[in-house]
């Protein structure tokens, strides 16, 4: 469970603070309480820090709060607070007030007269025990999504005590980030993990607003919620809302880009290890096939169904080796070029003009790779049983990829 500024100005003692601008950063999640003594707050700050001004260190003319303020978004720090009185800061300007507004950064004004250590003492108290009541709720539903217990009932009993109602139908999301090793290999490895430390908590935050009754859970670029699907008209708006979502994000990401696969609906809570295996699979899928244009759902893997079903391994090598087992030999002494160009073959459905366009060679160089791949595995393209097992076999290559 995360503390926003939301919560913070709930709190009991902190009722004089008030929200002077950006009421939609109400929900920014705050890390820390930090009080900037400093002219400047860019070198101090990491990222979701409430940052609390107070003026005594250091002169706070409008210049200097602005300055504050463009930091605080580059910073991406939860909110601003300006301590006002008759000794240091008397008045928050109104310009300030406007740029806050425009950069959606909260900006709270905090009374002199009450104190900091009560506040900050507060906020700590706060955070200690939202982050206690978090690894209780994340526990409950890591149980539930794993099958890690033994009564359901007490499980649930535990849940509702802990504020969370697993009543009704759900369906499982799995996410993934992918693509970190290109930045690395771009930029300053410091810099680097800032921008991924910056992407992962825009990512939850969003998530967080698709799922504001559960906890997401999430860990190093992956992520699992609980989406409420009574049926199959609310899992399909499920997966049109995380579309919408996903396409926009992804080419800001870019070379990043974000994977989800989803669940069947109607899961209840005694189903929930079934459905985040679903979304497990389907996450694979997703990652492993471009046309599925980084989302999948469950009930979409057709004949994956079965393949992600066999649980021995070495089954599935078998049949690969035995239909394909000389054109991955081929292409790994010789480089990539049989297996790329049965594989457009399939996607055109045998038309060797597109598939010849596809990977941008001849039409008569396309012909003779097909004749050579007949000839090495001694299958015929044209064959319907042999299309069939070609079609399987490069199922598995590419989810073994």
């Amino acid at each position: 469970m995360s503390l926003t500024i939301a919560d913070v100005l709930a709190l009991p003692g902190l009722a004089s603070m008030r929200l002077r601008a950006a009421e939609a950063g109400l929900d920014n999640v705050v890390r820390w309480p930090y009080v900037a003594e400093n002219s400047g707050i860019a070198e101090w700050v990491l990222g979701g820090e409430l940052v609390f001004v107070t003026g005594i260190n250091h002169p706070r003319d409008e210049a200097n709060l602005l300055q504050l303020l463009d930091e605080a978004c580059q910073r991406q720090v939860a909110g601003l607070v300006i301590l006002t009185g008759p000794a240091y800061i008397q008045a928050i300007p109104q310009r300030l007030l406007d740029a806050a507004e425009a950069a959606g950064m909260p900006l709270i004004e905090q009374p002199y007269s009450l104190k900091m250590v009560l506040v900050t003492q507060a906020i700590g108290s706060a955070l200690i025990q939202s982050e206690q009541l978090g690894r209780s709720r994340h526990d409950v539903l890591e149980r539930l999504l794993t099958g890690d217990y033994q009564s359901l009932d007490l499980l649930l009993h535990r849940a509702v005590q802990l504020g969370m109602s697993l009543a009704g139908h759900w369906q499982v999301a799995q996410l993934q980030l992918e693509g970190s090793e290109l930045l690395f290999a771009q930029d300053d490895a410091a810099q680097v993990e800032a921008q991924l430390a910056r992407q992962h908590d825009a990512i939850s935050r969003r998530l967080r607003q698709l799922s504001p009754v559960l906890p997401v859970l999430g860990r190093a670029g992956q992520w699992t919620l609980l989406l409420p699907a009574a049926d199959a008209v609310a899992a399909l708006a499920n997966r049109q809302q995380l579309v919408n979502w996903l396409n926009p994000l992804n080419l800001r990401l870019a070379p990043l880009k974000v994977f989800i696969g989803l669940s069947a609906a109607a899961h209840p809570p005694a189903r929930l290890a079934q459905a985040h295996d679903e979304a497990r699979q389907a996450l694979t899928a997703a990652r492993r096939f471009s046309e599925r244009a980084g989302l999948c759902v469950y009930d979409e893997l057709g004949v994956l169904k079965l393949l992600s079903g066999v649980r021995d391994r070495a089954l599935l090598d078998q049949f690969l080796n035995e239909r394909l087992g000389p054109l991955l030999r081929h292409d790994l002494h010789h480089g990539p070029s049989l297996m790329p160009t049965l594989e457009a073959w399939f996607h055109e459905n045998g038309n060797l003009v597109a598939a010849a366009q596809r990977l941008a060679v001849h039409r008569n160089t396309l012909t003779h790779r097909v004749q050579r791949i007949e000839a090495l595995c001694g299958l015929t393209l044209e064959n319907a049983y042999d299309r069939l097992d070609i079609g399987i076999a490069l199922m598995i290559w590419r989810l073994s990829a």
